[in-house]
């Protein structure tokens, strides 16, 4: 998972390298012209080849009880020589030196003079909003072809852009900056999942009702399944509710995961009613004192209006405890709209991303955690039982190498 969206990624930082550039160049410039506003008008000879003279300094430091004002004086014509960040730190030393030989000392830290000002800005930038433009424009691009949704990548720009335009930095660290801000912003979205055993042992009277949805194809039924076998492992008892009682085959393919499993499946005809399958598996939940019950439904697309109120009287029926969103994270932003319908019909919990192993691009995680404002809880790496893994933020944030 994110293999594709990672290397894209190094690709975009090696870019980034060159923003530095940019900015160096630009404080370069910014530092020149205010050498010339801070200059008297007399000429002295100017700097040539990088042979550097003494330059000649005004003895008349302005007095003030905070900070010293040290005069340049002649070096305007100097100033339109400079070519390179040596040759201004050059004339800052001299001015340095001159300074110490009055004892002239700013009286706060705080109350910085010129020079000082113009010494920092070859130790640390600032990023402006037309280089931070140009520089987002490009990832922008990267996150949309990574399946992140638009809103996302509007909800990470503004955060971005917050923590870095115009704040300083140091310049080795403007890369490591743009890295961490971008952490920081998918982090504030990918919600840790909770503990699902935990939360089940939390209720202590009946069954814990787990109703799953998603469209076909999705992985649903085998999703079902791989949470009855962690359940088992941790030694808590389950029951299916074959709920799919539209799509062809639907039941069988949940009792063969039941006969492999142990597990009861509680049926009824195809065309029943998907609520009645419900409640009756609930109902044979509370007498055998089975601990969870783990509901199956139907997810036709073709009809959608009809499957969201269909999942809304199934809600009514049966009062989950927890309702579970499942969808194929390589289906990028059909999922996150489909996340969105169902968010908005009747909440979702949390969500299980199916065929991660396969995924290369991932935004789609980064989408649906934002769009739900839920966690996701694990993600499906393959066929077996066993592999469903627990979904991490910190390690989405590692495959993307922004650790």
């Amino acid at each position: 998972m994110f293999d594709s969206f990672k290397e894209k990624l190094g690709r975009f930082f090696k870019f980034g390298r060159k923003i530095e550039e940019k900015v160096e160049e630009a404080n370069v410039k910014e530092a020149k012209k205010k050498l010339k506003e801070n200059t008297s008008e007399k000429a002295v000879k100017p700097i040539k080849e990088k042979k550097f003279k003494k330059i000649p300094i005004k003895e008349d430091f302005i007095p003030s009880a905070h900070k010293y004002e040290p005069n340049l004086g002649v070096i305007k014509e100097q100033a339109e020589e400079i070519e390179n960040k040596q040759e201004v730190e050059y004339l800052i030393k001299e001015v340095e030196q001159k300074a110490e030989e009055h004892e002239v000392k700013p009286a706060e830290e705080e109350h910085e003079g010129f020079f000082s000002r113009f010494k920092k800005k070859f130790t640390t930038t600032k990023l402006d909003q037309e280089t931070f433009n140009e520089f987002f424009e490009k990832l922008e691009m990267l996150l949309l072809e990574n399946n992140v949704a638009l809103a996302v990548v509007d909800k990470i720009r503004d955060d971005m852009e917050k923590k870095l335009v115009n704040i300083e930095v140091k310049k080795d660290q403007l890369e490591n900056e743009i890295k961490n801000s971008l952490k920081e912003s998918i982090l504030e979205i990918l919600i840790p999942p909770f503990n699902l055993i935990d939360k089940i042992k939390e209720k202590e009277q009946g069954p814990f009702i787990i109703l799953f949805f998603g469209i076909n194809g999705s992985g649903k039924t085998t999703t079902i399944a791989k949470i009855a076998n962690l359940l088992t492992e941790n030694k808590m008892s389950s029951v299916f509710a074959a709920g799919d009682t539209f799509r062809a085959a639907s039941i069988e393919q949940l009792m063969k995961h039941g006969e492999n499993l142990g597990i009861k499946v509680i049926h009824q005809n195809y065309g029943a009613d998907p609520a009645a399958v419900a409640f009756d598996a609930i109902q044979y939940a509370k007498s055998h004192g089975i601990k969870v019950v783990l509901i199956d439904t139907a997810g036709r697309m073709h009809t959608k209006y009809d499957l969201l109120r269909e999942m809304e009287k199934i809600v009514r029926v049966t009062q989950p405890d927890l309702k579970i969103f499942v969808a194929e994270s390589i289906t990028g932003n059909d999922a996150t709209e489909q996340a969105k319908n169902f968010n908005d019909s009747f909440g979702i919990d949390s969500t299980i991303l199916t065929k991660a192993d396969v995924d290369e691009k991932g935004g789609t995680a980064i989408s649906i955690g934002y769009i739900t404002n839920k966690p996701i809880l694990f993600l499906g790496t393959g066929q077996k039982y066993t592999d469903l893994q627990k979904f991490s933020p910190e390690e989405i944030i590692v495959n993307l190498g922004l650790n």
